[in-house]
C-alpha cells in the first residue's frame, strides 16, 4: 500500500517546480498543437513528470498523430496492471517497448524520459527509456526501429502532438490521462540523457529531483510546459507556439509538484465500486458497500489541515457520511466489505464525526465506541474542515470556517472542542479519512488538501508557510499536508 510518511520528505530540492497541470479523464482533458518544420524527424527526447490519479484503465501521457499508419503514444497500460508502454507506428512498421515494471503508486511522482535516435547502429540505443534517472532495461515487449529508415511520427510537419491524450487513426482524441503532469518537455533534434532534466539528491542519493531545463536547446518543434500560467496552461515557456487546451480550466493548475508532493486520496485502498476523479480529490463511494477513503500522506507529529465537501448522496433519509482521521494500522488492515474494518463508527482505529445526528466516534480502550455528543451535522455543500493535532492527540472540526465550540455547536473562531485520539493505539501515524457508513447509498466527497481542490476555491488562503490554497484560512499552527511541510515542521 503506497503511503508517504514524514521520514520520506526532503527539506530542500535546490530547484522548485511551482505548478503542475491536473488532467481529469472524465472531462476528456488534453492539449495539442500542429507541428512546423522539424529540426529532425529521427532524433528527439520526450520528458515529463507525472502523478497518477485513477487506475485500471489505459491512459496516454503523450501522443502523436499523422494518419492511420503514422502515430504514437507514451501510455500507462492498465490492461497489464500499470506498465509503461512507448509505441509508434510508421508506414506499418511498429516500434514497441513495454516495461515489466508497474506504475501504480498514486502517492508518488514519477519522471520518465524517452530518448530516440534511429541513426544509432545498436538497436537498443535507438530508443532509451529512463525512469527517475535510471535506464529501464526490463521489457515484456521490446521491438526497436530499424536503423535510419524510420521517421518518428512525433515530429512531422503539419501533424499533431498532444499532452494527456493521443489522436487515433479515426482523427479523434482519446485514451485520456488521469492525474497530474509537470515539467513536460519535447526536444527536437537531440537524444538527451535524463541528467538534462533531473539529478540525484546529494544528501539522499536515491531521490531523483528536477533541475532547471530552461537553458536546453529545444529545436524547431521543441516545447517546454511549466504550467505556471493558470490562464494559459498550454503556454510554451520556451517561446514557441503554445499548445491549445481542451476541457482544461484555470482551476486545473495545481500546486502539487515533484518538489512539493501534496496529499490526495489513495485509490489503492478503498471499497470496491468507488469512483475517483479530479486528480484523486473527488470520490463517489460504492452503492453496495460502506467503506472508507484515505489520504496518501500520513503524519505522526505536527498540526495539519484539510477541507472536505459532501456534494451529493443517494440516501432517501438519514445520510451516514463520515469524516475524520484514521491510524495507518487501520488502513493497513482495511478489508473491503468487512463492516468491522472499513471506515465506520464500529471500526477500531478511527476518530471523527458522522453526519447522521452529529455523532462522534472514536476508539476507546482498543474497541470501537460511539460518543453521542449531539454536535450538529452538516448539509450538502458545506465546507468541512479537519484540524489534526498529532502532538496533543486531538481532532477538530469546522463548518464553513466556524469551529466546534464548547456549546456543541459550530460557532468558534478557532479550534476548541475536539475528539480525542487514543494515545496508546496503533502506529500513531494518521491519515485524513472520509466515506460513508451505509451499505445501501452513495456519497460524493470533494476534497482539498491544498494542492488542487475538487471544488472551486473562491477566496484562497495559504498556510503559514505559504503552501496550499484553501477556502478558509488554516488555524494558527496548522499546515497543508505536503512534503515541504513534513520536511520542515515534523510529521
Amino acid at each position: 500500500m503506497p503511503l508517504i510518511l514524514g521520514t520520506n520528505s526532503i527539506k530542500d530540492t535546490g530547484y522548485d517546480v511551482a505548478n503542475s497541470c491536473r488532467f481529469n479523464d472524465g472531462d476528456s482533458a488534453y492539449m495539442h498543437k500542429a507541428l512546423g518544420t522539424p529540426t529532425s524527424t529521427k532524433i528527439g527526447t520526450l520528458s515529463t513528470w507525472f502523478k497518477r490519479g485513477q487506475l485500471d484503465q489505459e491512459m496516454n501521457l503523450l501522443g502523436a498523430e499523422t494518419d492511420a499508419n503514422s502515430r504514437g503514444y507514451l501510455q500507462l497500460d492498465d490492461g497489464t496492471n500499470g506498465t509503461l508502454h512507448f509505441w509508434w507506428e510508421e508506414g506499418g512498421t511498429v516500434t514497441s517497448l513495454k516495461t515489466n515494471r508497474l506504475f501504480r503508486d498514486v502517492s508518488a511522482w514519477y519522471h520518465v524520459v524517452v530518448a530516440y535516435d534511429t541513426s544509432q547502429a545498436v538497436a537498443a540505443n535507438r530508443v532509451k527509456i529512463y525512469i527517475n534517472g535510471t535506464q529501464e532495461t526490463s521489457f515484456g515487449t521490446e521491438t526497436y526501429p530499424g536503423q535510419d529508415n524510420i521517421t518518428c511520427p512525433w515530429n512531422i510537419s503539419g501533424y499533431n502532438c498532444s499532452v494527456g491524450s493521443q489522436k487515433g487513426g479515426s482523427g479523434s482524441y482519446g485514451t485520456f490521462f488521469d492525474g497530474y503532469q509537470a515539467e513536460t518537455v519535447f526536444i527536437d533534434g537531440l537524444q538527451l540523457a535524463p541528467t538534462s532534466f533531473g539529478e540525484f539528491d546529494e544528501d539522499s542519493p536515491t531521490i531523483w529531483k528536477p533541475i532547471d531545463v530552461s537553458g536546453l536547446t529545444f529545436g524547431n518543434n521543441g516545447y517546454y510546459l511549466d504550467y505556471e500560467s493558470s490562464g494559459n496552461l498550454g503556454n510554451d515557456a520556451n517561446g514557441g507556439t503554445d499548445l491549445t487546451e481542451v476541457n482544461l480550466a484555470a482551476t486545473d493548475q495545481s500546486f502539487d509538484s515533484p518538489t512539493n508532493n501534496f496529499a490526495t486520496l489513495n485509490s489503492l485502498v478503498t471499497e470496491s465500486g468507488s469512483t475517483f476523479s479530479e486528480g484523486n480529490c473527488k470520490v463517489v463511494t460504492s452503492s453496495s458497500l460502506g467503506g472508507g477513503n484515505f489520504s496518501t500522506i500520513a503524519a505522526s507529529a505536527g498540526k495539519w489541515y484539510a477541507e472536505f465537501k459532501l456534494t451529493a448522496h443517494s440516501a432517501a433519509s438519514a445520510v451516514e457520511a463520515i469524516m475524520g482521521v484514521s491510524d495507518t494500522s487501520h488502513v493497513a488492515n482495511f478489508n473491503d466489505g468487512d463492516y468491522t474494518t472499513f471506515l465506520s463508527r464500529y471500526a477500531v482505529g478511527n476518530w471523527g464525526i458522522l453526519n447522521y445526528n452529529g455523532r462522534t466516534y472514536q476508539t476507546a480502550s482498543g474497541t470501537a465506541g460511539v460518543t453521542d455528543s449531539q454536535h450538529p451535522g452538516w448539509s450538502l455543500n458545506d465546507i468541512m474542515g479537519i484540524g489534526l493535532d498529532c502532538d496533543n492527540q486531538r481532532v477538530y472540526f469546522s463548518k464553513n470556517g466556524d469551529w466546534w465550540d464548547a456549546t456543541d455547536g459550530f460557532g468558534g473562531g478557532s479550534p476548541d472542542d475536539y475528539v480525542t485520539i487514543q494515545s496508546d493505539f496503533g502506529e500513531k501515524n494518521y491519515v485524513f479519512s472520509i466515506g460513508d457508513s451505509s451499505t445501501g447509498s452513495t456519497c460524493t466527497w470533494e476534497c482539498n488538501f491544498g494542492g488542487c481542490s475538487a471544488f472551486t476555491v473562491s477566496s484562497g488562503n495559504a498556510d503559514a508557510n505559504g503552501y496550499g490554497n484553501f477556502e478558509y484560512a488554516p488555524p494558527s499552527g496548522y499546515l497543508a499536508l505536503c512534503t515541504k511541510n513534513l520536511g520542515s515542521d515534523g510529521g
